[in-house]
């Protein structure tokens, strides 16, 4: 054979293996487990980890399959699923960085007194301010995006709050930091617990009440378990939770240029929006359930607000100067994200 010949098949073999290695890399196939805290049923579950499933496994042509595990189905407890993402024990969780309380205090902002309109609004607030401030904060992780609930409202048992006054002597559960130090200085006692452990503390009257907002109300039985509710109306409500869908470093990076571009094409202020939206949505379910059975439905009233706000400033006050030199930065930073996205 002539030099020329050998020298074209040379080439010819290692295009060939480089087409070969091409393809099966557009073939390659990636699965990724998902793991959250909440029941099937739940808005998260059916109304946004499902979808979003879907969609990456449509956008990747099916190279992407997604496995969801509801109810840490994978082991472990809610405030331990930070730690499994970012060890590999779960690909992507969806957690609440305030179930590990002093962790994440800059994305805290958002769970301070009076610091949510609308689940939209507030999960848009909060993605920017993540992007522009907080970032440090979850470099252990690849971030999709953040999101909150719709403002927070008062479940009871038995004692309805129709005033601030009411809060005094209650036990009430909390989800995070903030919201338990602001019961606190309304008069409550917090007791802070995972919301899937909700309704057996009612039950048992571990606790007089809890504070949630009106979507998980229908997946835990929350209107026949304690029938009493109150809001807080107005421009701003009492408090929300912020809650962070994250994804194992490592296995973001792994993947090929083109299958990173559809997790990234939904992920980011998009889909925190989209987010937000089914979440402020998911609100009338509850609140539906709550009037069918004869539930009493209290406002509290705009002087009681007026003092709940002066009686919680000191827990805003409290974050700033433990934040340090960037404290009240950081705080007018995510009221001005607020009322932008809240207009």
């Amino acid at each position: 054979m002539k030099f020329g010949s050998k020298a074209a098949l040379s080439v010819g073999l290692m295009l060939s293996g480089m087409a070969v290695a091409g393809l099966s890399a557009m073939a390659q196939e990636v699965t990724l487990k998902v793991h959250h805290f909440l029941p099937p049923k739940a808005t998260t579950h059916a109304k946004v980890l499902v979808p979003w499933k879907e969609a990456v496994e449509s956008q990747s042509g099916g190279r992407i399959k997604v496995q969801i595990y509801p109810a840490m189905q994978l082991g472990g407890k809610p405030p331990q699923l930070m730690d499994q993402v970012r060890d590999g024990v779960a690909d992507i969780v969806w957690a609440l960085p305030g179930y590990s309380p002093g962790r994440f205090p800059k994305i805290a902002a958002f769970e301070l007194p009076f610091m949510v309109s609308n689940a939209t609004a507030t999960s848009q607030a909060v993605q920017e301010y993540y992007e522009t401030h907080a970032k440090d904060e979850f470099s252990d992780v690849h971030v999709l995006q953040f999101h909150t609930h719709a403002r927070g409202l008062f479940h009871t048992v038995e004692k309805p709050i129709k005033s601030v006054d009411d809060f005094k002597g209650l036990k009430m559960r909390a989800p995070n930091r903030g919201i338990g130090e602001a019961l606190g200085a309304l008069g409550a006692s917090a007791v802070f617990m995972p919301v899937p452990a909700l309704p057996a503390a009612l039950s048992k009257k571990v606790v007089d009440g809890a504070v949630i907002p009106w979507e998980i109300v229908p997946a835990l039985k929350i209107h026949e378990l304690a029938p009493n509710h109150t809001r807080t109306p107005g421009a701003r409500g009492l408090y929300t939770a912020v809650f962070v869908y994250a994804m194992n470093k490592a296995k973001y990076e792994g993947l090929p240029a083109d299958l990173k571009k559809v997790i990234d094409d939904n992920s980011g202020m998009a889909m925190a929006k989209k987010i937000g939206e089914a979440w402020d949505e998911a609100e009338k379910p509850g609140e539906g359930l709550a009037s069918a059975r004869g539930n009493p439905i209290i406002d509290l009233s705009e002087d009681d607000i007026a003092k709940m706000r002066e009686m919680t400033k000191p827990v805003t006050e409290k974050w700033i100067a433990d934040m340090g030199a960037d404290g009240q930065i950081l705080y007018d930073a995510a009221n001005a994200l607020l009322d932008k996205y809240s207009k």
